[in-house]
């Protein structure tokens, strides 16, 4: 065992021992990593990095902007649906559009 991994145990155990890992989000519940593998490979550990500085890629934002869109056209006023699925129309090409770029570039 190298001296990291030593010191990475030491350091997970007095963690442990104090309480610091017992209110984690998530905790007892299995990790979801669909999103992880919908990825591309070669893009993992960067998107890894940047998540973990706070970082979401623009088309992780657009595509909880459409999911958030898509909830509000269902609980909206009629008077409200056409601004609503116009906005939902034009974030949605946005993302399609970034997406086909990705694929041009593989």
């Amino acid at each position: 065992m190298t001296y990291f991994n030593r010191r990475a145990e030491r350091l997970i155990r007095e963690a442990l021992a104090r309480g610091d890992l017992e209110n984690l989000p998530g905790k007892g519940k299995p990790i979801d990593l669909s999103e992880y593998f919908k990825t591309p490979e070669k893009w993992r550990i960067a998107y890894d990095i940047l998540k973990s500085a706070g970082y979401i890629p623009e088309e992780m934002e657009l595509k909880k902007e459409i999911e958030n869109l898509k909830q509000k056209l269902q609980t909206s006023s009629d008077s409200e649906k056409d601004n609503l699925s116009r906005v939902l129309n034009e974030t949605s090409m946005q993302y399609n559009m970034l997406m086909e770029r990705y694929k041009k570039k593989k």
